[in-house]
């Protein structure tokens, strides 16, 4: 049985590690929050009490932290995974990050006699519990083959889009199509709703022509509902719109609705709304439209 080591285990991380306890893999896991770890515990996986425990004999670690500094001193940082974890083991970091620093924890990873794959998801919280995530890869073909087994027990649509870094440049052009799309959304919404139009009923309809999308199937109901629970916050998008726009300005491409949408989350965290989930971008719709 290959045994994996999955540190985070947060809104995403939690419910990835708990189907691969399901799938059949001895999953170790470990999280700043103890509840997170005896909730993984419950359901057949096993808890530790550090990274160093954690990873000690683990075939394959796998990563969810927040942001790039979080993965840097996880990764080589001291008492970190290139330090303790055995020489030769599969290390994937499902975190989305810069795609700079992706391709350099992978050389220095490589320098230490580990194989590394970033593998940023999309999908949200309810992919990941479904395990039906869409999952972008960097890396080499030969670690992305030796992967597959454990991207295909929390994914739906595994690709392989290059060498190291590769997925995180994917997962930043999601992140623009994503953001970009709930805005355009939530216009929709507050443009109908001042009509007073039945909101539910045009939702149905625009869903099932040339303007459907995820989004609308996904968020809509939440965002006429005005419930914005968190299952990917502001904050992380806010992160993330950082990262495609230096990505975007180091490449000379322009990205003008982007950096207009990145302003709209930027001003939603401003406020103290970080915490609610990227569809609360209706609130700043309605706030710039008086209502």
């Amino acid at each position: 049985m290959t045994t994996i080591a999955f540190i985070g285990l947060g809104i995403m991380g939690k419910p990835m590690a708990i189907n691969l306890v399901n799938a059949g893999f001895d999953v170790v896991g470990y999280d700043h929050t103890q509840p997170a770890i005896d909730d993984l515990v419950a359901t057949g996986g096993r808890g530790a009490s550090s990274v160093a425990e954690a990873i000690k004999d683990a075939d394959v670690i796998a990563t969810m932290v927040p942001d790039s500094p979080d993965v840097q001193g996880l990764l080589a940082g001291p008492d970190g995974v290139f330090e303790h974890a055995r020489e030769g083991s599969l290390v994937i970091d499902f975190s989305s990050i810069r795609p700079d620093v992706s391709a350099q924890l992978a050389a220095a990873g490589h320098g230490c006699g580990f194989r590394v794959l970033d593998a940023p998801v999309s999908g949200g919280e309810q992919g990941a519990i479904d395990a039906a995530l869409s999952i972008m890869v960097g890396g080499s073909e030969t670690d992305f083959q030796a992967a597959k087994p454990v991207f295909d027990a929390v994914g739906k649509t595994v690709v392989h889009v290059g060498p190291a870094g590769s997925g995180q440049t994917v997962k930043a052009a999601n992140q623009l199509i994503v953001a970009g799309t709930i805005e355009l959304v939530a216009e929709a919404i507050v443009f109908l709703e001042a009509y007073g139009v039945d909101t539910k009923a045009a939702v149905q309809v625009l869903a099932g022509g040339l303007a459907g999308n995820a989004i609308l199937q996904r968020k809509a109901a939440g965002m006429l509902a005005r419930d914005f629970k968190p299952g990917f916050r502001i904050d992380l998008h806010h992160k993330d719109m950082g990262i495609v726009t230096a990505a975007a300005r180091e490449a000379g491409v322009v990205i003008p609705l982007g950096a207009v949408v990145a302003q709209l989350i930027a001003s939603l965290k401003a406020q103290g709304d970080g915490g609610l989930d990227h569809s609360a971008l209706l609130k700043i719709v309605e706030q710039l439209s008086g209502r």
